[in-house]
């Protein structure tokens, strides 16, 4: 390894600067372009895994007098023409099973789903709240966008 010589001077106050005040430091050269043989950068780009998520933005308006809204862990994307279930991992603006969010008569409430990401191939997905009561969202046939950003009226 070659080592470069650089000056360090530790005089900071407003002074003349002695030689007591300058110290010199060996430092690892940095070597530029250094290269990769095509083998070894295949398999180090094979070994990174890109984290996609989906975001869903929704909105839902009360249509009588305590309304009450809510999502449950259970809430997936199912894609098309596949068996892949993307998990949603965070929300927004709304509340938890096993929490009530009250809506009154003509309010909206907007809130946010983010997912984890669905497979490169899908083209279309279902969002389907899986709960053992009547009343889960689902929203079928979303079709896929270049953002996987999505705006949906529960409504």
């Amino acid at each position: 390894m070659s080592y470069t010589k650089i000056i360090h001077i530790s005089a900071i106050q407003k002074k003349a600067i002695t030689m007591t005040d300058i110290e010199i430091i060996d430092v690892p050269t940095i070597k530029r372009g250094v290269k990769i043989d095509k083998a070894t950068r295949q398999k180090l780009l094979s070994q990174v895994k890109e984290e996609a998520q989906v975001i869903v933005h929704c909105s839902f308006t009360g249509s009588m007098d305590n309304d009450r809204i809510r999502i449950w862990g259970s809430t997936f994307l199912y894609a098309k023409n596949s068996s892949h279930r993307s998990k949603l991992v965070h929300t927004e603006n709304i509340a938890m099973y096993p929490t009530w969010m009250y809506v009154e008569s003509g309010q909206t409430v907007n809130f946010t789903l983010i997912f984890t990401g669905l497979p490169k191939q899908c083209k279309q997905f279902d969002l389907i709240e899986n709960i053992p009561e009547p009343g889960g969202f689902i929203i079928k046939n979303i079709e896929r966008n270049n953002s996987d950003v999505y705006l949906l009226d529960f409504t």
